[in-house]
Parts: C-alpha cells; structure tokens; sequence
C-alpha cells in the first residue's frame, strides 16, 4: 500500500487517528486472553491504550494506578510511560506507517492487533529499543493479549518497520505532501489542529515557530510544582528542588523510557543508553517563569514531603501565571471577595486561596460537575476559613437575586485543551473542529455570568487551554464589542511579566498566549479585564 492511499482514511481528513481510533469504541475480538504470570510494562501499557480507546480513559489518571497494581520497577514504569503516552501521541503518524508496512488500512485491521502494533512501532521509530527484543516482544505482546492468531502477521510488519531507520519512515509517509498535512503526518497531529495553532501563533506574528510548537506538543513534559504563598516553607522548597536532577536509585526517578521486564535483559543492559533511551534537548530554558514554581522534580513527587503534605502542589506553571496573574494584578484590599466561576479539580482555586488567606480576602469556589466538586473539597481542605466550596451551574451567577459582586473574578473556562496535548496525549484524537464553536457558546453564556457579578472597580481573569482564536481572542472581542461601556481591557502582558520569575516570552497586548516551546509550560491563554462602571 502506497503511504497515500493508507493516509485516505487516517487523521488528516477526519482529525482522527486510522484504525480504531482514539476516543471510540469497540468490542474485543474473540479468544481468550492468556493469563500472564507477571503483568509486563508492555501490558500495562497495552491495557491503557486500549482502555483510552473503547472506555474514552484519561492515560495520565488511569496509567498511574495500573503502574502501582501491575508492581513494577521504577525503570519498568518509565519504560511504561514513555511506551504509553508517546503511543498515543503518534498515533496519527504510525498508522500509516503500520498501513504502508502490511499493506492494509489501518482501519481495517483488527482493534487489538493494530494496538500490539502500534506499541512495537513506538519502540522502534521512537524509543530506539533493540531491533530484535523490540520485534520479539509485541510478538509476545500479540499472544498474551488473545491474538496469537496473528502473530504471523504482526511479525511480518515489524521487521518490515524495523528495516527502515525513522528518517527513511518519515520520507516514505510523507512523500507527495506540502503544507498542514505533511506536518499534521509528520507531527502526528490533526490537519485541522496544526491549522488552528498556525492560526493562533501568526496572530501574534510568529508563524515561524509552529514546527517547534508541534514538536513540544510531542515532548514529555516535566514534572512543575506550585508552592502555595504563605503555607509552603522554605524547608519544603528546599526538599523539592533538591530532587531536581537528583540520583535515580535514591529519589525513586522513573525515566521517560527504558529496558521493560519482558525484553531481552542481557541485550538492553547492554545498549548504550544514550541510544535506547533518547532524552532531545528541551527547547525552553529549565528554569521556573512562575514566582512560585519548582520544575524538573524527579521521580513520584507523591514522595515529596511538601506534596504528601499539600503545602505544594503539582501544577503547570502556565496554570500557576494565570491565577496568579488576576491575585497580583492590582493591591488586594482586606476583606476583598473572590469567585472561580469553574473551579474544577482545585488548581488554580488552591494558589487563590493561599494568595487569598494572605491578604484577608474570601474565595468562593463553583463547581458543575459533582466528582469534581469533590476534588475541589479536597484541594481546599486546608483552606476552609477562607474558602466556600459551592455545587452548580457557573452560569446562574447574577440570576439567583442575591445580588452578591466579587471584587476578582476567574473564569477558567472548558475548551478544547488543545493547549495542553503535552499532558493530555489522546485530546489531540479525540476533539474535532465542531467543538469549537459548541464551546464557544458555553464560554460567551459563562462570560456573561462573570460580567453580571464583577463588582465596580472589579478584576475579572478569561482563561483558557487553548490557544484556538475561536477560544481565545474570538471570545475576548465578542465581549468587548458586547460590554465596552462596562469594561476596559488591562494590559495582561505588562501583569504577567510582572508576576513572572523570568521573562515569560510573552507578545506585547491586552492578553497574553504562553507557549510550551518557548516557555516549557502549556499553553495558557490569559485576559484581564476591569470594570468600570
């Protein structure tokens, strides 16, 4: 099969990755599943591969806990990570490298073997895992997951991909194609999401910088973070930072990928390391841009003591500038009363409430979503003289008649979170242009609700992780137009730049778009606006 024809159904035209697909459903194929004696990195990684696929699973929330049930080793775990996360990512592009090397769709192949597959492709075009334990071990992979059947097939695609080096891989997939879609192949990324992110970037005229930015979107972000202002100490920043770059036996570091139980452990321990396990070069410096931020922290920061305590906590940064940006954009006033109009899971409403505490003012933070007002009690719990947790529609805000105004307001709306695909690697496949302009909607009717409660002189923060001008500069305009006798536009780049540790890299103007490649964080969108009358 020409690598044109197995692109006709892959996730240039619909958004989607070929074969099963990212976020859909599917039954398992006949056959009973052997019992393994010992659950592997591969199947564990297997196992959430699939559940992303058919139960529309979180990898970052369910991979953890199959870690920990399975047993493994620090190294098996980043081995499992890495085999996981970057399967997802690259879905789009290995599936028509899977096509072109058995001569089939990749729609077309059965659910679970094109899974094994697309696991073994990762480990030689992307992790560099010996040919031969690489090849022998999805053929192992194949028949403890109950498709022995195929064995003979997946075989035959794996040396077929192994005889090739990735640079070979990529002129092949790619050739005959220009423009989005020789990136969208080439970065494994929907045409339409490259489209959306060129789009977002010439707005601030960097249009240059795109490769870079799908090339972070396809890096394993970096553990950050946040120590909350006035419960963190000094001792608990100290402990944290000095498990950046810290010894991997002793912190407990799980590399990004490495040798599985289940490979060949004479031959990998052999492989230089350098080469099995390859670690590019971070594009944005190492450093914290947030004032409150620790990042590079190895291994589970679980383990850190100022984490197992809740006086830090794991945060993007980009999250942490945002929140922060809205508590130290003007002198807080004791007294002051605060909203987050979506505060689900308790991020960005835990930095506000320890910013909050400090300074004498309240914290009203709202929820829609039941499971998640309760991960909202929790990240607040060591807050509740300062913090009132409320169950409801973000909406109805300023419909009720109570007449209740915040003097700060943060909106930190749902979308799409295509600003986030570093951490969340199936929302890539999974969110499709359509989503745009339905999130759209919700985001005008929630503005709207912020507006009604911003008290005179009030501060309200747009947020969103999304860089998708539909998301971001769309809504901020349309409001604008709408309310410009009530509220004037701040100059966000100014608040920011004044928040952050270091130069936050960020486009003069009345809102700010960070950028992972610049900046290692995700790719947060912030505007503040002021009401003046």
């Amino acid at each position: 099969m020409s690598a044109e024809q197995a692109r006709s159904r892959g996730s240039q035209r619909g958004g989607r990755s070929g074969g099963s697909g990212v976020g859909r459903t599917g039954g398992r194929p006949g056959g009973r599943p052997r019992e393994p004696r010992q659950v592997s990195a591969r199947r564990v990684a297997f196992d959430v591969l699939r559940a992303v696929q058919v139960d529309d699973a979180y990898a970052n929330l369910l991979l953890p806990t199959r870690i920990r049930r399975a047993g493994l080793s620090a190294r098996d775990a980043g081995f499992a990570t890495e085999l996981t996360y970057g399967t997802i990512r690259m879905i789009g592009r290995y599936d028509v490298v899977v096509a072109v090397a058995s001569g089939r769709r990749a729609d077309l192949i059965e659910a679970d073997v094109l899974d094994v597959m697309r696991l073994g492709v990762h480990q030689l075009l992307g992790m560099r895992t010996p040919t031969h334990a690489a090849v022998s071990a999805t053929v192992e992979l194949a028949r403890e997951v109950g498709v022995a059947r195929a064995t003979g097939f997946v075989n035959a695609v794996m040396r077929k991909v192994a005889g090739k080096t990735p640079e070979e891989w990529d002129a092949l997939v790619t050739a005959g194609l220009g423009g989005d879609a020789l990136l969208a192949t080439r970065w494994s990324h929907p045409v339409w999401v490259v489209s959306a992110l060129r789009d977002a970037l010439a707005a601030e005229r960097s249009r240059d910088e795109l490769v870079a930015l799908l090339a972070a979107d396809n890096e394993a972000p970096r553990v950050q973070l946040a120590a909350l202002p006035g419960v963190a100490s000094a001792e608990d920043v100290e402990q944290a930072t000095a498990r950046v770059a810290g010894d991997d036996d002793e912190t407990g570091e799980v590399p990004p990928v490495g040798p599985g139980a289940d490979a060949d452990a004479a031959e990998v321990a052999e492989a230089d390391q350098a080469d099995a396990v390859p670690e590019p070069a971070p594009a944005a410096p190492d450093l914290p841009v947030s004032p409150v931020g620790i990042r590079g922290v190895t291994g589970d920061p679980a383990r850190v003591p100022g984490v197992a305590a809740g006086r830090l906590r794991v945060q993007d940064e980009g999250s942490q500038l945002a929140a922060l940006a809205l508590s130290r954009s003007s002198e807080v006033r004791a007294g002051e009363r605060w909203l987050d109009l979506c505060a689900g899971p308790g991020g960005k409403a835990a930095l506000l409430a320890a910013e909050a505490a400090q300074a004498g003012a309240t914290l009203t933070a709202n929820e829609l979503v039941p499971a998640r007002v309760g991960l909202v009690r929790e990240a607040l719990r060591d807050f509740r003289d300062t913090v009132t947790v409320v169950e409801g529609d973000g909406r109805r805000y300023g419909h009720d008649g109570s007449g209740v105004t915040y003097d700060r307001v943060l909106l930190d709306a749902p979308c799409t979170g295509l600003g986030a695909l570093r951490r969340r690697p199936e929302a890539r496949w999974r969110k499709q242009p359509e989503d745009v302009a339905e999130l759209a909607v919700l985001q005008e009717e929630l503005l709207e609700a912020a507006v009604r409660v911003l008290a005179p002189g009030g501060t309200l923060a747009y947020v969103t992780c999304s860089p998708h001008l539909g998301e971001t500069r769309g809504q901020v305009d349309a409001l604008m137009r709408r309310h410009g006798d009530l509220l004037e536009q701040l100059d966000t780049a100014s608040v920011v730049r004044s928040v952050a540790a270091r130069d936050p890299q960020v486009a003069d103007g009345r809102t700010v778009q960070l950028w992972p490649h610049r900046i290692g964080t995700d790719a947060m969108f912030i505007a503040l606006f002021r009401r003046t009358a």
